[in-house]
């Protein structure tokens, strides 16, 4: 199995559906990670441009690492061993090609409504457990991935539907559903 996941904070959608970057959160950080690794998963990418967010990030990854955090909670060190901040997705490219020697992944988008090239869970989980390919899950903040992000994404993951109408998790709770359909 070769899957990792990418959690963009640029570009993604404000609510008028402009570009827009979001912040990235402690809570996204640690719970991702620690979903990302309970499920096996080969990295977690974090993506900002912005050099304050990548500090923010890079900081409170190093104190579960390396820092105290280590001492308090190693199991979130452990967690935290494979999460890393990214520019863009090119740079998740980049990296995939160098982990893998030279194959890239196949990237798949995740929203709450079906977009062009929707794939279904089963044909997902099947294509995953094949294990021939590196997928690469990308997750939007903010209202989303922004339209001109989509070029870049081979696949699109059809929505999660729950029982009703209201189709608003956070990203955190998306990326467990997601994970537990597709590896669990």
């Amino acid at each position: 199995m070769a899957v990792s996941i990418a959690l963009v904070h640029y570009p993604v959608k404000d609510k008028q559906g402009r570009i827009a970057a979001t912040s990235i959160t402690n809570f996204d950080i640690h719970d991702i990670s620690r979903t990302a690794r309970t499920y096996g998963l080969d990295q977690f990418y974090i993506i900002n441009p912005m050099p304050s967010q990548k500090e923010f990030a890079g900081r409170i990854i190093r104190h579960w690492r390396e820092g105290f955090g280590s001492l308090y909670n190693p199991s979130r060190g452990v967690a935290l061993e494979i999460a890393s901040v990214m520019d863009d997705l090119s740079q998740v490219m980049d990296d995939i090609r160098e982990r893998t020697g030279g194959k890239g992944p196949v990237f798949v988008g995740t929203s709450a409504r079906i977009l062009p090239h929707t794939i279904r869970f089963e044909q997902l989980r099947d294509q995953i457990r094949e294990g021939e390919q590196h997928f690469c899950l990308v997750f939007g903040t903010g209202w989303g991935l922004h339209p001109s992000l989509l070029g870049e994404i081979d696949l699109m993951l059809e929505p999660i539907r729950g029982v009703g109408d209201y189709n608003h998790l956070s990203v955190r709770a998306a990326v467990a559903i997601i994970l537990d359909r597709l590896l669990g």
